[in-house]
């Protein structure tokens, strides 16, 4: 522990004393001091002025400073003292109480080696590359210099080693604010947000500190095969909220509510009696539903699918076809279409056999049958 420092007054004082200073001239190797109520002068070796490694004096003391000292050898004439080991004593019971607290304070980063940087606490203390950030970093070198938030992770005193961390600073930062988030943000409320990666089932967008999922199915009203198709990395996007999950801190969130539906006025786009290339998407036993426009189906009717009697729709169509319609009927409010395949086909030729059928119809519902004239010819002849 650091001894009171005004409790010392003594002429000559003994290793392990704690003296004050003056610095009276800095060399480049060594300090002098004027040491308070002792007839010695002292002199702190560089190797003494500091836990890290300086090249000059200079760098961590001025003239006039008034610093506190240790004793570490007694000359006739003079006292060799530390500076250091008054530093790393005061440092050691701050930094003790900092780890058991997870206090955040600040240093200066004063060097960069390899595996990490270092800081000055009266100690030498390491930040190792995997604690500087949340995110990888290559080049170390802009960090020279700069002040970090941070906080000790790992102490150990007999082995002089102080570990210390400014990504657990930064993660808990992004923790706080993401619980924030959480309990402010609102299901239907729209918002910006950035797209950040892309997967096979959807996209995560940043909105603001966390990450809620688009799904596949609610980037487009439109059928998409892959997220990329109308996304990409980077981008701002408006997104709707659709649930919050606090207790997993899930969010799902949706683009395609956010976009004007296929059938917004649809009456500017389809009308009654326009002629339309669509694809077949659906068959049924009434009938046949044809995309004409993208997320618009319409209905081609059994009894407007061929100009010929058919049983069920598959005779003639199947999915993925493409067809050509007629528009009958567009009704917005119930999004619906009625379309017809048949009034584009020409309507066949009577064949012989046609006629045939047709006369013999004709015969039939004329009453007049042939045996009916055999038979009065007979009663003639009586």
């Amino acid at each position: 522990m650091v001894e009171e420092l005004n409790s010392v007054h003594v002429e000559t004082p003994e290793v392990g004393d704690i003296v004050k200073g003056i610095v009276t001239k800095v060399e480049e190797k060594q300090v002098i001091v004027e040491i308070e109520n002792c007839k010695h002068i002292g002199i702190i070796p560089i190797s003494e002025l500091s836990s890290l490694h300086i090249e000059k004096a200079s760098d961590v003391a001025n003239e006039q400073d008034e610093l506190d000292l240790k004793v570490i050898k007694v000359e006739d004439e003079a006292l060799v003292l530390s500076k250091r080991a008054v530093d790393a004593e005061k440092a050691w019971d701050s930094l003790q109480q900092k780890f058991e607290t997870k206090e955040v304070f600040e240093a200066e980063v004063k060097d960069v080696v390899k595996g990490g940087l270092v800081v000055d606490l009266g100690v030498r203390g390491f930040i190792p590359a995997s604690l500087v950030e949340a995110y990888f970093v290559e080049d170390f070198s802009e960090y020279m210099g700069n002040t970090l938030s941070l906080i000790v992770v790992e102490l150990d005193r007999e082995k002089n080693r102080v570990i210390l961390s400014h990504r657990a600073v930064i993660e808990k930062q992004q923790n706080e604010k993401k619980s924030e988030l959480l309990d402010s943000i609102k299901v239907g409320e729209t918002i910006e947000g950035t797209v950040q990666r892309l997967t096979d089932f959807g996209a995560f967008v940043d909105i603001g500190g966390i990450d809620g999922l688009v799904h596949i199915s609610q980037l487009s009203h439109s059928h998409i095969d892959k997220p990329s198709d109308v996304v990409e990395e980077g981008q701002k996007v408006t997104v709707k909220v659709l649930s919050v999950d606090r207790d997993n801190e899930r969010i799902s969130l949706s683009i395609k509510e956010t976009l004007p539906g296929p059938w917004a006025n649809i009456t500017e786009k389809v009308k009654v009696g326009d002629v339309l290339e669509g694809v077949v998407k659906r068959l049924v036993s009434f009938g046949a539903f044809v995309e004409i426009l993208p997320g618009v189906e319409g209905l081609v009717h059994i009894s407007q699918i061929s100009n010929k009697h058919i049983g069920t729709p598959h005779e003639v169509l199947e999915e993925n076809q493409t067809v050509k319609v007629k528009v009958l009927d567009v009704n917005e409010s119930e999004q619906r279409i009625s379309l017809s395949i048949r009034e584009l086909e020409e309507t066949p030729k009577p064949t012989d056999e046609d006629f045939r059928n047709y006369q013999a119809q004709e015969d039939s519902s004329s009453g007049f049958q042939l045996g009916e004239m055999i038979g009065d010819q007979l009663k003639k002849l009586k």
